[in-house]
């Protein structure tokens, strides 16, 4: 079993950032994918970054450039920075794990792989 705690969100005027973090815990073959989705109320839940334990990392078109997501080297916390944070970023952020291979480990896509959640936290982007 996967256990996924976030901590980080926060409100916060467009244009700063916030960092979220992800406490991870687990056999650590059912957590080689981490990633971040984010869900806003009357919307599909959306990938934004992932990594996998190999390195490889991707991010959705929207945040590229913007955001950094990171695995410290003991592989038990994710993190994930924003940086010039839009009004349209707001929304609950989700941590997620999956045993999927680097190949599978991809925004967009990931979601269907996804076996554990963390119980998400919010960030509010005020213009």
């Amino acid at each position: 079993q996967v256990q996924l705690t976030e901590s980080g969100g926060g409100s916060v005027q467009a244009g700063g950032s916030l960092t979220l973090s992800c406490a991870v815990s687990g056999y650590l073959y059912n957590r080689r994918c981490m990633a971040w989705f984010r869900q806003d109320p009357g919307k599909d839940r959306e990938g934004v970054a992932s990594i996998h334990t190999d390195g490889s990392i991707t991010y959705a078109n929207s945040v590229k450039g913007r955001f950094t997501i990171s695995l410290e080297d003991d592989k038990n916390t994710l993190h994930l920075q924003m940086h010039s944070l839009m009004p349209e970023d707001t929304a609950v952020y989700y941590c997620a794990a999956t045993s999927v291979s680097r190949a599978a480990c991809v925004i967009p896509g990931l979601r269907s792989y996804v076996g554990h959640w963390g119980q998400g936290t919010q960030v509010t982007v005020s213009s």
